[in-house]
């Protein structure tokens, strides 16, 4: 039985130590998950995107 209230999550990278994933939430909303063992830092769609520029200038 499926649930409509449960987000439909994509995973986007992986590592041995890393996860990042994409949450399709209800309402809409889309926001983006980095987990660190056991850490997990969450972002909206605004946040994810200054994040990715912010890892692209440590390159």
């Amino acid at each position: 039985m499926s649930n409509h209230n449960e987000p439909k999550t994509e995973t986007l990278a992986e590592t041995e130590n890393f996860l990042a994933w994409r949450a399709e939430e209800p309402d809409g909303e889309t926001t983006y998950h980095v987990e660190m063992n056991n850490v997990t830092v969450h972002f909206f769609e605004e946040e994810w995107k200054e994040f990715l520029q912010l890892v692209q200038n440590l390159k």
